[in-house]
């Protein structure tokens, strides 16, 4: 038997003793060592992410130690992570070499039980070699190529305005790798703390209090009158991302990375006339994946700089609802696993 943490219902986390996984074949078995903490399990928590059912175990924001399996190259001992997306690799996304919208996709955490647990099982072909990154930067890369996925999708160019709306962990991680692709980044939120982050460790030139200041004068400040080329949505706030579709430039890009529930309502004449192109960007893929870790190595991207909050997993039911509240200032908490 096992030690993990389920969120039973929203709101509510209970310590229970699980099966020991079994190892079969096309699986590897991994020791946990840190769990990220995210938005999608903030959201389950509170009972507001889409495509969640309960009891659930949560967590993919994953560093762990290699144990055992069938994973060609990878050695017992081995610091690892992994893709949290496991797909079918039959239908229509899979075949076109998305699957990280696989049709029948199960996301670790979400759709499947997921790391908040001693050790898991995972497909042998989602895993990352470690490359010498530590433990805490593992738990990273995950969260960071969801940014730079979006990015990619965006098709950031050098020189062009890019205006990132929401500076949480997945906005940070757009911000890191739209710069690296050489844009010229805005960070458009609501909390000054956040914000003060993207100046002081992040090096962002522009950011926009949305509470504060006339978000569209700004832009017009900042951009000469132009509005930016390319607009992203980590906000997941519906309000934040109807409003995004009039900070576009004519000619311009919106990907939107983060989720809501409900629709997207938008002016049409506004939306047609910038002949504006509209993605969405869902989870990430290995070249992203591998790409992070490439960053991280040369030095690019230092996202251990983002973690503000560090716990046992023992004391993750105690500590995780205060993570949900303002005043804790969280960026990034970070679980270990002993």
């Amino acid at each position: 038997m096992m030690k993990s943490l389920i969120c039973t219902t929203p709101g509510q986390f209970e310590y229970q003793d699980i099966e020991h996984p079994v190892l079969e074949e096309g699986y590897s078995l991994l020791k946990i060592k840190r769990i990220g903490i995210c938005g999608t399990d903030l959201h389950a928590f509170e009972g507001t992410q889409p495509y969640f059912e309960y009891p659930r175990i949560l967590g993919h924001e994953l560093a762990a130690e290699y144990v055992a399996g069938d994973a060609e190259g990878f050695v017992p001992g081995e610091a690892v992570t992994f893709i949290p997306y496991f797909y079918c690799g039959k239908c229509i996304a899979c075949r076109s070499g998305k699957e990280h919208c696989c049709q029948n996709i199960k996301v670790c955490g979400v759709h499947i039980h997921g790391g908040m647990t001693e050790y898991l099982r995972v497909p042998s072909y989602s895993l990352i070699h470690g490359e010498g990154l530590s433990y805490d930067e593992l738990a990273l890369v995950e969260p960071l190529a969801i940014g730079a996925h979006g990015v990619r999708r965006a098709d950031v160019q050098p020189g062009e305005f890019v205006l990132v709306m929401g500076a949480g962990p997945i906005g940070l991680g757009i911000i890191e790798f739209a710069r690296i692709a050489g844009g010229k980044v805005i960070a458009l939120d609501v909390n000054d703390q956040r914000l003060q982050f993207c100046k002081d460790k992040l090096e962002v030139p522009y950011t926009i209090n949305a509470a504060k200041e006339n978000v569209s004068e700004r832009l017009k400040e900042i951009t000469g009158g132009d509005f930016p080329t390319v607009v992203i949505d980590a906000t997941g706030n519906r309000n934040a991302i109807n409003g995004g579709f009039l900070y576009m430039a004519h000619g311009a890009r919106y990907v939107l990375v983060g989720l809501q529930k409900g629709e997207l309502v938008v002016s049409h004449p506004e939306f047609h006339k910038r002949e504006a192109t509209l993605m969405s960007s869902r989870n990430a893929n290995r070249i992203d994946f591998e790409h992070v870790v490439a960053c991280m190595k040369k030095g690019w991207v230092k996202p251990t700089t983002y973690i503000t909050h560090r716990v046992q997993f023992n004391q993750v039911k105690d500590e995780f609802a205060n993570w949900l509240k303002p005043e804790f200032g969280v960026i990034k908490a970070m679980v270990e696993v002993e």
